[in-house]
């Protein structure tokens, strides 16, 4: 394989490559702010320009360095280029583009969103000057609200377009424009259309800077306070991968994780935002001090049982629900629950797709329990049988069944409805910010997801609840619920897949060096 040498390190590419993607490839730091993986190369901001020297095929193939510092995001790999990006000539250019940057953007970084995880603040400690030379008065730009979700700071931007490339080459919506020229020019919104696109929170995301910020996380939270973990989306079947933040057990927003294969950089603004059921004040987090010792006496005086598993549950909760309900009555009516379908799918010009089926895990569900019956079937087969056990964790309203006077109820959900009041025994579910699991997407592809936060109250995992009822059953000692354990112990029981996937460890955060002290 050809080679290219950056920074006194050979490494080997493959054609077709910048010399900044294959530095990113070998976790070789080239500062950047217009460039992203996704986007078209503008090569405007300048800073990544760096001193190439390359073979000379008039000369020998000589090493020649080229006659001036070249852009490293833009200028393709060649075999046998010599880079520096920290020779004499690369850290005064990095020093000048920090320095035309600096001279009219704001000192506010106290007060500032992205402080924490702003490139510009990083750069400026590491490439700027220690001192402000331009005596001329600030430009300042205007602050505006350009979405539902979206506040620009004017005066914060650098110009770097990314935002802009997003809406035409990626969502294709075009709802941003750069207004000007010169030293006054600025990103903007036509006239009377907000940037409100499905994807339109990504541009907060890929934004180097603290220009645009996020309303619903502005002023909520200091960023290298926050704790990050892995999980998919909980929303929709397209299995796309978020970090969740949060601290103090208060979960304060959700941002995409890369996956190629899946969701590429990007999640949709309904992910983005539709988290916020794991702290609604709906939601229903106290049970009955005997409501786990009701709901086994209940299975074990039952003769026939119908289980509902929402598909918004994990595969190992609904394999353990299985498990419980099928030790007690073999024949037991087991199905899934609703899949909410909202329109149609929706591909972007990008090839990003929104799926229109709103649940994670009805597949996985289904490989968890092997033959159930679809959720209206179900409700026919149900009336036969006198104890039912309905989950749900779904965000918002969903189809309950109807539950008959004579049958025996054990609810196990989130949100109050319907059922609340009607059940015998009702357990308080975890939701999935609070648990460990698999979902399986539209895809047919399994995700782990991990836990962020503890279970708020008394809920608890469908999966623990289901171990406490078996033990409670078979007089035996709980244990306590372990999705990896659960995931081997699937596989033992032939359900394929289960051992082929792992915790991804990318969470597109990059930790501060910085010690913290406590206050």
């Amino acid at each position: 394989m050809p080679t290219i040498t950056i920074d006194g390190k050979a490494l080997e590419f493959e054609l077709g490559q910048s010399i900044l993607d294959v530095a990113h490839n070998n976790e070789m730091e080239i500062p950047h702010y217009c460039y992203h993986p996704s986007l078209s190369v503008v090569a405007s901001c300048r800073i990544c320009l760096a001193e190439v020297w390359a073979p000379n095929p008039r000369n020998d193939n000589k090493l020649e360095p080229m006659p001036k510092l070249l852009p490293t995001c833009q200028t393709p790999a060649g075999d046998g280029q010599i880079v520096y990006t920290s020779s004499p000539k690369a850290t005064a250019n990095q020093k000048a583009v920090m320095e035309m940057l600096l001279n009219h953007h704001p000192i506010d970084c106290p007060t500032c969103d992205q402080a924490g995880e702003c490139d510009l603040q990083d750069y400026a400690y590491e490439y700027g000057r220690g001192e402000r030379r331009c005596d001329t008065e600030k430009i300042t730009q205007s602050k505006k609200d350009i979405g539902d979700n979206i506040m620009l700071y004017g005066d914060r931007c650098i110009m770097c377009t990314r935002c802009v490339r997003f809406a035409d080459e990626i969502t294709g919506t075009s709802e941003l424009y750069i207004e000007g020229r010169g030293a006054k020019e600025c990103i903007d919104v036509f006239p009377g259309i907000g940037i409100n696109n499905e994807l339109s929170g990504n541009v907060i995301d890929i934004c180097p800077v603290g220009a645009l910020l996020d309303k619903d996380f502005m002023f909520q939270q200091r960023v290298w306070f926050l704790k990050t973990v892995p999980s998919i989306d909980p929303l929709t079947s397209s299995g796309d991968n978020i970090v969740i933040e949060h601290n103090n057990n208060q979960v304060y927003r959700v941002k995409p994780r890369t996956n190629l294969e899946v969701n590429q950089y990007w999640i949709t603004d309904e992910v983005r935002y539709g988290w916020k059921f794991v702290h609604d004040k709906t939601r229903v987090v106290d049970m009955d001090e005997d409501a786990e010792l009701i709901a086994a006496d209940k299975l074990q005086q039952a003769s026939t049982i119908a289980l509902l598993v929402s598909p918004m549950l994990s595969c190992e909760d609904a394999w353990l629900l299985g498990n419980l309900v099928r030790s007690i009555d073999k024949e037991a009516i087991v199905g899934v629950g609703p899949v909410p379908i909202d329109g149609d799918d929706k591909t972007f010009k990008s090839g990003f797709t929104i799926r229109s089926e709103k649940a994670p895990n009805a597949r996985g569900v289904r490989r968890a329990l092997g033959d159930v019956f679809e959720y209206d079937e179900w409700k026919k087969q149900m009336t036969s049988a006198d104890t039912v056990v309905v989950t749900g964790n779904y965000p918002e309203a969903w189809d309950t069944p109807e539950i008959s006077e004579n049958q025996t109820l054990v609810l196990i959900d989130t949100l109050a409805n319907g059922l609340t009041e009607r059940a015998d025994a009702f357990l308080s579910a975890a939701t999935w910010a609070e648990k460990a699991g698999t979902f399986e997407n539209y895809d047919n592809k399994l995700q782990l997801f991990d836990r962020a936060i503890h279970p708020v109250g008394d809920s608890q995992a469908e999966g623990q609840f289901a171990m406490n009822l078996q033990a409670l059953v078979n007089d035996m000692e709980a244990t306590v619920f372990n999705a990896a354990t659960v995931r081997r112990r699937m596989a033992d029981a032939g359900i394929a897949g289960m051992l082929d996937v792992e915790l991804p460890q990318n969470t597109n955060r990059i930790d501060t060096d910085m010690p913290l002290s406590e206050v």
